[in-house]
């Protein structure tokens, strides 16, 4: 008996549960996060601490137009402009009016871009927030006219304008009519511009589309976030009609920062203290 029991592992009490795999306790997966470059594991509470960057490996993870608010405006400042606006269905576009119900319970928003006035460092800016969740914060009619208020409002006043784009173009649910909007918002940031106002683009990841062909790259300044997907056409819609392999890491910031597209590139961690650097810069230099 001593023989056969000698390499026997001894059981430890602590081990001897008699719970079956299916009764162990598991962990919510809400609690963590991977990461989809590295794979790190991060705790929802520290990555949400660290401006959901990770920190293994830097990846910016997309966040909605709200936590962006809490991220940039001065706390307790943000008053929201024009919370009502929303899109209809100008065209009679099969089933838009449900995922336009859907897009607004998955998002809780009205619309896919959020605007209004606030202080980023104590400077006083009108802002814009684009959100993905709702549709990609693809440009519709509502988006247009709100973006375009927000601008002429601005240019009344004689703010600056901080802009964070993101999105998957222009609403093909609107027709034409979406694409109107990049002429109107165009015209809107012209004539800001032309009263010897600033406008910031903070392009995120993704900025494509009627987004990029318009408003997104018409900032005195253009910043991206690193790594972000930031052009007209996807990279698989230019290699499929070209029939040529893209080079590495085409379309993203940094290669858009070599070809003189942006002017920096920020990490989000960092992104406020510069946006205020800048907003205070300019406004001693219209006081001059």
């Amino acid at each position: 008996m001593l023989t056969r029991n000698l390499f026997r592992r001894p059981r430890i009490k602590l081990e001897d549960t008699g719970e079956t795999q299916a009764q162990r306790p598991e962990i919510p997966e809400e609690l963590y996060t991977a990461c989809p470059v590295c794979k790190a594991m991060s705790a929802a509470d520290e990555l949400r601490k660290n401006a959901s960057v990770c920190p293994k490996c830097g990846h910016h993870f997309r966040i909605s137009a709200r936590r962006r608010v809490e991220l940039f405006c001065d706390e307790g400042t943000f008053d929201e402009m024009w919370t009502t606006l929303h899109g209809e269905n100008p065209i009679g576009f099969p089933d838009y009016e449900k995922k336009l119900a859907h897009a607004r319970e998955q998002s809780g928003e009205v619309e896919a871009v959020v605007t209004g006035e606030c202080r980023i460092g104590g400077e006083r800016a009108c802002v814009f927030f684009m959100e993905p969740s709702f549709m990609m914060a693809s440009m519709g009619t509502a988006v247009g006219e709100k973006i375009t208020r927000l601008f002429e409002h601005a240019r009344e006043k004689s703010l600056p304008v901080v802009g964070f784009c993101a999105s998957g173009g222009a609403r093909m649910q609107e027709g034409i009519l979406s694409l109107m909007q990049m002429a109107k918002t165009t015209g809107a940031i012209k004539r800001h511009s032309d009263a010897g106002n600033l406008f910031i683009a903070v392009l995120t990841d993704p900025t494509t589309g009627g987004v990029d062909a318009s408003f997104a790259m018409e900032g005195d300044i253009t910043i991206a976030e690193p790594n972000a997907l930031i052009g007209f056409a996807g990279p698989r819609v230019i290699e499929q009609t070209i029939r040529q392999k893209l080079a590495p890491g085409f379309q993203r910031s940094e290669f858009l920062l070599e070809k003189g597209f942006v002017d920096m590139i920020s990490d989000r961690r960092e992104l406020k203290e510069r946006l205020t650097a800048l907003l205070r810069l300019h406004r001693k230099g219209a006081q001059a």
